[in-house]
């Protein structure tokens, strides 16, 4: 990708998305200052359509789900909840694209054939009462 983030256009920005899904995954903090730690869990969003890994209703998500983060230009730089290999956060860091990413293979499952989307994902629906630390992926 030669575009810098500040100026690619909508169409671009959105392309930038693998499809892993991962953004769509609730987190917990634990720590405080430097010893703050993100914890990944396999839950999802109840929007996420968990065989494909894209939201199910990505036009009304801010409306349907207060938790989901709206990501721009200008804040992906704020965002270090977003994996490592999140084209967003990769590009900002001005790092390359992953080997396997949809724009580098022009496979839109080279995602999933890699193993980057959680395996044995549930819907928060579906969590109920039970702690999320249960859940947690490494």
């Amino acid at each position: 990708m030669k575009t810098p983030l500040l100026q690619m256009n909508d169409e671009q920005w959105e392309a930038l998305c693998d499809g892993c899904g991962l953004c769509c995954f609730r987190k917990f903090i634990t720590g405080r200052g430097k010893k703050q730690k993100v914890h990944f869990t396999r839950i999802a969003c109840d929007l996420l359509d968990l065989k494909t890994c894209r939201c199910s209703d990505y036009e009304n998500r801010f409306k349907k789900q207060k938790e989901c983060s709206r990501l721009t230009k200008n804040n992906v730089g704020k965002c270090d909840w977003l994996p490592e290999t999140c084209a967003y956060r990769r590009l900002y860091y001005k790092q390359p694209l992953p080997d396997w990413h949809p724009l580098v293979t022009g496979n839109a499952e080279s995602v999933k054939k890699n193993g980057i989307q959680i395996a044995n994902a549930v819907h928060e629906s579906d969590v109920g009462d039970r702690e999320w630390e249960e859940f947690e992926v490494e």
